[in-house]
């Protein structure tokens, strides 16, 4: 099958972006390989969970592993979003133009109509880009090719100061969007195969305001992906002017070209990774979140979801007690996880990429879906009893709770590896069969 993106798709996400934007709702491109999982038995990998004792574990001395952006392995752990920066005007010889409408076209946009759009009163400048939706593992992702001298002008003034950002676009990576970064899954530091295309390394993530987009990649890294020439443009001029320029320029665009007016609020607070250095072989595990560099343990605790599960004095309860946070969700899932990343809290890291805690969170990822399950104020990534709820609360957002294939994308997004999900629904069939 060709790897040559449609332009379509990236159509659709807008349309259904601007439809749904007022109802909070996120807009999915989520799909699965259709083999079958090939499930075997496990027996062996269960272990006595009435008799492990939960043990809450403080974060080890003299490890610095509070919310660093540091990559996990391959598909390791939830991407981490966005760090703090320092205000910024957008670095040395950068005059920021802050688009004020996203136009996407289902072809290249012919040159007249830029000449046409960029005459309207009101314009005051318009630069038009490649774009296009790529698919990995199945799932698509839309993409702009940018070249990065033209391109940093149009960021948001503190993700244009970050010279990081640039550099790894000029290195063929892939800088995401913050926010699909998270709902996607994609992880700092990771390779990701494009179906029928290249390798892909995701390098860094940003808020760049520009829905529908959930990533950028360099000009000449668009070309090898297929992405379709001309067919963005970003179009500026006065913020109180938007709504009738958008009108116009949809006239001039012609039918089926979607037009986006861009507010004022374009987030801004880019991250990158280091290189992930391979702690478990290879083999990578995932979650989602937000970047910060907050202390762990205690990281947006104080807008952590409360569950209050208490203390139970076995794993076996504990699993049973953390799973009702997700309605739907088998407590023999948890167990299997838990008994994969940490065998139930005797290898609690961190590890060289930074995962901590019995569930292996990133710090980021735990920013996001962390909570106090045990009532005691704080969530905190080392104690069993708020991190197997909090495992819950991060499957059950990724649809965990509603069974079948859909349990499976959501462990799958806990660690990007399908065999990763044959084993994990092996070791739960072997949980329930030992614990009817």
């Amino acid at each position: 099958m060709s790897h040559v993106p449609r332009m379509g798709a990236l159509v659709a996400v807008l349309a259904a972006v601007v439809a749904l934007a007022v109802a909070g709702a996120a807009v999915f491109l989520v799909t699965r390989p259709a083999e079958p999982l090939t499930v075997t038995a496990a027996e062996s990998e269960v272990r006595d969970l009435t008799s492990l004792v939960p043990q809450p574990v403080n974060q080890p001395a003299g490890e610095q592993a509070q919310g660093q952006d540091q990559g996990r392995p391959q598909d390791r752990d939830r991407t981490p979003e966005a760090r703090p920066t320092p205000a910024a005007t957008g670095g040395p010889g950068i005059t920021l133009t802050p688009p004020r409408l996203l136009v996407v076209s289902q072809t290249t946009l012919p040159e007249r109509t830029k000449a046409d759009i960029s005459r309207l009163r009101n314009v005051q400048k318009i630069d038009s880009f490649d774009g296009g939706a790529i698919k990995i593992s199945g799932t698509g992702i839309n993409l702009l090719a940018v070249d990065t001298a033209r391109f940093r002008a149009w960021a948001p003034k503190a993700v244009a100061a970050q010279p990081a950002v640039w550099e790894a676009l000029d290195r063929g990576e892939l800088v995401a969007d913050g926010a699909a970064a998270q709902r996607l899954g994609l992880v700092l530091g990771a390779h990701y195969q494009v179906d029928g295309g290249p390798l892909l390394r995701v390098a860094a993530s940003a808020r760049f305001g520009l829905p529908g987009v959930d990533g950028l990649v360099g000009a000449e890294t668009g070309r090898r992906l297929g992405l379709l020439p001309g067919v963005v443009l970003l179009v500026n001029g006065p913020e109180n002017a938007s709504a009738k320029l958008g009108s116009l320029v949809r006239r001039l665009a012609g039918g089926g070209t979607q037009v986006i007016t861009l507010g004022r609020a374009r987030a801004a607070r880019p991250a990158t990774a280091k290189p992930p250095t391979g702690d478990d072989g290879g083999t990578g595990r995932t979650g989602t979140g937000t970047a910060s560099t907050e202390n762990a343990s205690g990281g947006g605790a104080s807008a952590a979801r409360r569950v209050r599960i208490g203390r139970p004095g076995s794993y076996l309860d504990l699993y049973r007690r953390a799973a009702a946070v997700c309605p739907g969700l088998s407590w023999t899932v948890l167990a299997a996880i838990g008994q994969v990343e940490s065998s139930h809290g005797r290898n609690n890291g961190p590890s060289s990429a930074g995962a901590q805690g019995p569930m292996q969170f990133m710090p980021a990822t735990w920013k996001t879906y962390g909570v106090d399950g045990d009532g005691d104020g704080v969530a905190d990534i080392w104690s069993p009893y708020d991190a197997v709820p909090g495992a819950a609360n991060y499957l059950c957002a990724n649809g965990a709770g509603q069974g079948g294939k859909k349990l499976e994308k959501a462990v799958w997004f806990y660690n990007h590896s399908w065999a990763y999900v044959s084993k994990v629904m092996s070791i739960a069939q072997a949980y329930a069969r030992t614990y009817p």
